[in-house]
């Protein structure tokens, strides 16, 4: 028998529970994998609600990194031993069966807690940046750049030649300019903030929202003058939380970019990204999801199973 963290009915971290669960043998095209580290994301919140629908019981989880148990009779690429990573559903659990689709090799220095964030936050920021076609010597805004996404669109955006500011708390600023980002405090008087930056900073030519407030919204329009598409129709401003209102101020929604993972693993091996993670025993999955809940979590919260 095999653990798993599950729920019977939507609505709030109080919802789940720790189970035990018969896991099968992989099938064609498919493989066991002995997870080691879990991605918790608010999607997981949002899944849990009963936003995206489904049915119950279920189980959370969208990414996750581990070792290879157990192999497919036709799958050759990859064998018991392995490490890897992975994404798709229900993840927060000891093993999953996933199709080899879904898996790619870890590399020896890219450690599992980074790799377990990579397919949701990382691969979710370098979507967003590569929709909105940013390069070179653009200027780039990231409306809550402290968090997962935030943390990895900065350095992604770094990588991608441009120059980032970031909105976050005060208490977040030096983390940012760690990361190689001009922090700038959210709230009232955000755009004055930002136009006052020196070195052409206040000059931004990408926006991209990962908060999706009114607010943020409001000060996107303002910092690019109303204009959210390049002259070529290119999207200017990506929102990955979507809604009305930003649908109807002219932003993007984010849509996923071919070979994203690919892309993000390869900066990771690189040693061009890094991301923080906090971590809590898989057992603790609930507790997880109140610390991403409250909205304030530094990089990304983990599972981590024994």
């Amino acid at each position: 028998m095999s653990t798993v963290v599950t729920f019977d009915e939507f609505g709030g971290p109080e919802k789940l529970r720790v189970d035990d669960e018969h896991v099968a043998d992989p099938g064609p095209g498919q493989v066991r994998v002995a997870n080691r580290v879990v991605g918790v994301n608010p999607a997981d919140l949002k899944r849990l609600s009963g936003a995206f629908g489904g049915k119950v019981p279920a189980v959370l989880g969208f990414e996750a990194a581990g070792v290879v148990d157990a192999v497919g009779p036709d799958v050759a690429d990859l064998a018991p031993g392995d490490d890897v990573l992975w994404n798709g559903t229900g993840a927060q659990r000891a093993l999953s069966v996933v199709s080899v689709e879904q898996v790619r090799r870890r590399p020896a220095s890219v450690p599992a807690e980074l790799a377990a964030v990579l397919p949701v936050a990382a691969a979710t920021a370098f979507s967003a940046l590569v929709q909105a076609d940013v390069s070179e010597g653009d200027v780039v805004l990231l409306h809550g750049a402290s968090g997962g996404v935030g943390t990895a669109a900065v350095q992604i955006a770094q990588a991608l030649g441009a120059r980032v500011v970031g909105t976050a708390s005060e208490p977040n600023h030096d983390y940012l300019r760690d990361l190689g980002a001009t922090p700038v405090a959210y709230g009232s008087g955000l755009v004055d903030a930002v136009r006052a930056l020196p070195d052409g900073l206040g000059e931004v030519d990408v926006v991209i929202d990962l908060v999706g407030t009114d607010e943020t919204i409001a000060a996107t329009l303002d910092l690019l003058h109303g204009r959210t598409t390049s002259d070529d129709g290119a999207p200017r401003a990506v929102t990955i939380t979507g809604g009305e209102t930003s649908s109807a101020a002219g932003i993007t929604d984010k849509t996923d970019a071919r070979g994203a993972l690919d892309e993000v693993l390869a900066l990771a091996e690189a040693g061009r990204l890094r991301v923080p993670v906090q971590t809590f025993p898989l057992a603790e999955a609930a507790d997880a999801l109140r610390l991403v809940a409250g909205g304030h979590v530094r990089g990304k919260v983990v599972l981590t199973v024994d």
